[in-house]
């Protein structure tokens, strides 16, 4: 089966999507343990979600690099999820988006949520022709995703650790039996 270039592909169900982000211990084993992210968490940058595991473990370099030690999944309402793709705006100028750059600048200006694709990975970290949603988001999308989308956190670091110890070890029928099930994700109806 052929994978479109552009689909977002995702674990979800009928309320909610998973998406994944890595942190830093202290961010990450506070925001597992409350299953919400900690009050004092900081709201003033961008924030990026994956909906695509192998793309985070690539990101993260399997829960290795500095900084990104602690893998979480979140489990996002997918009504606030829906509503940050709608309004999100190309990370880079896509002309078959905005005719000009300056369309794309007053559009960056106005939406809080980015959107960038970039190549899935295989099990190898390897880029794969089709493409996995990256997700920004900043000011009133970052309040919308702490606040009202989260109703769960996870922390996925040991199954990253044990997924690449498979891929390490050459059993790739076993690392792929314990990757998230990521189906096609279609928006809800706006």
């Amino acid at each position: 089966m052929t994978v479109p270039t552009r689909q977002i592909r995702a674990l979800h169900d009928d309320e909610t999507i998973t998406v994944y982000q890595a942190y830093r211990p202290e961010i990450g084993d506070t925001a597992a343990a409350l299953g919400r992210f900690p009050d004092w968490y900081r709201r003033d940058r961008m924030t990026w979600i994956k909906p695509s595991f192998l793309w985070m473990m690539y990101r993260c370099g399997w829960a290795t690099k500095e900084g990104q030690e602690r893998v979480l999944a979140i489990r996002l309402r997918r009504a606030g999820f829906d509503a940050a793709v709608r309004q999100a705006v190309p990370s880079h100028h896509d002309r078959d988006v905005y005719a000009d750059q300056a369309q794309w600048r007053r559009a960056l200006k106005r939406s809080p949520v980015r959107v960038q694709w970039d190549p899935e990975r295989d099990l190898h970290l390897r880029p794969l022709a089709h493409r996995a949603i990256q997700v920004g988001l900043s000011g009133t999308a970052v309040d919308g995703y702490v606040d009202d989308w989260t109703v769960g956190i996870a922390d996925v670091t040991a199954l990253a650790h044990e997924i690449h110890a498979l891929v390490t070890a050459r059993d790739l029928d076993g690392a792929r039996r314990l990757l998230p099930d990521e189906q096609p994700y279609a928006l809800g109806e706006s």
